[in-house]
């Protein structure tokens, strides 16, 4: 997917968080926002997400050289964040099942694999509520990075886990590098070192 981001604002009340965005991310790029805690990394995703909206400018979406719709766009992007939920009275499996009969998810792996490949095994018909921070995290990532999606989205997917947790999340972001594009918001090195482009939050203020 490619995105086209020209003159992006956003303010809230009479402050600009940011302003003046002009951004081009191509189909299979990988690109970092960085910038210090508040800068306002996490807004310009959220806008991205279409979790929020823009104040100026305008994002145009594409897909094999076509113009997405909004309504075209609802499967096409998978995000982890901080502040996207998870049905926490669900199982582990229950939220794997639903999750993925919303939006595809790779034809390559099956939930099963999932949750070896994640470091959830045995966790199956255990409630996520009764997880730790950790293992929520990863099932974030999980339920992100398995999405059969052109866009996928990152929010300090590092957040709460080990470094156990971090060599599994580099493993498998990497290998999704070349295969769709990536946006990765973050302050910590580790998250987003591979990417192919950094894109500094604090150039828009």
């Amino acid at each position: 997917m490619q995105l086209t981001l020209t003159d992006i604002g956003k303010k809230f009340n009479r402050q600009w968080v940011f302003k003046g965005i002009n951004l081009t991310i191509h189909p299979n790029q990988s690109i970092a926002l960085v910038g210090n805690n508040g800068s306002g990394k996490s807004t310009l995703l959220q806008i991205i997400f279409n979790y929020q909206t823009y104040s100026k400018g305008e994002i145009v979406y594409s897909l094999n050289q076509s113009i997405l719709t909004e309504n075209e766009l609802v499967g096409k992007i998978a995000i982890a964040a901080p502040y996207i939920d998870l049905l926490e009275d669900f199982t582990l499996l229950e939220m794997l099942h639903f999750h993925f009969s919303l939006i595809p998810k790779k034809n390559d792996i099956s939930l099963q694999e999932m949750i070896i490949d994640s470091g959830l095994s045995l966790q199956e018909h255990k409630a996520i509520k009764f997880f730790s921070s950790g293992m929520k995290q990863r099932l974030k990532l999980v339920l992100a990075i398995y999405a059969d999606t052109p866009l996928l989205l990152l929010d300090e997917p590092c957040s709460n886990l080990d470094n156990q947790g971090i060599e599994w999340y580099r493993n498998l972001i990497q290998s999704q590098l070349t295969h769709r594009t990536i946006i990765i918001a973050s302050n910590q090195l580790l998250e987003y070192d591979f990417c192919d482009r950094t894109v500094s939050i604090l150039d828009f203020k």
